[in-house]
């Protein structure tokens, strides 16, 4: 049995199907195994799709790497989460939708929300005619001295 401050697999279902209905999506065995994944137990993810497939494969559900792909981009479409790049090569997605600044740990490769009460931007430059700024992304790395 269970105790009271574990989560149930049956509540990190519920929460992945709630999550999948506030964005209109269909609740797929695939999406809601991967929701449960992200947001089963209430707390905020930073993952790459690697990871999240090496997460719900730990869980014996059956998900190809490619459907993961696919599912992040469709969970990013529907606004329920973003996609942080680091690099040109490396993506991580964030189910934390607030705009905040983010941690890169270079030596162990993990993103981070960074405190976004400590960040202060000024002097942006102006949006060229015609466009206008959509959003600033702030990430940080860090490295052990």
């Amino acid at each position: 049995m269970l105790t009271s401050d574990k989560i149930t697999d049956a509540e990190r279902t519920r929460r992945g199907e709630t999550w999948l209905a506030s964005a209109d999506l269909r609740p797929t065995r695939q999406r809601v195994a991967l929701a449960a994944q992200l947001v089963g137990d209430g707390q905020d993810r930073h993952v790459t799709a690697e990871s999240l497939f090496a997460s719900v494969c730990a869980s014996e559900e059956k998900v190809s790497l490619a459907t993961v792909y696919n599912t992040l981009r469709a969970f990013c479409d529907a606004g329920l989460m973003q996609e942080v790049t680091v690099d040109g090569t490396r993506s991580y997605f964030d189910t934390n939708m607030n705009e905040h600044p983010h941690f890169y740990w270079e030596d162990s490769g993990n993103l981070t929300d960074a405190p976004a009460d400590q960040l202060k931007i000024v002097g942006l430059p102006d949006a060229p005619e015609g466009t206008e700024i959509a959003s600033v992304d702030v990430v940080i790395r860090l490295r052990k001295t």
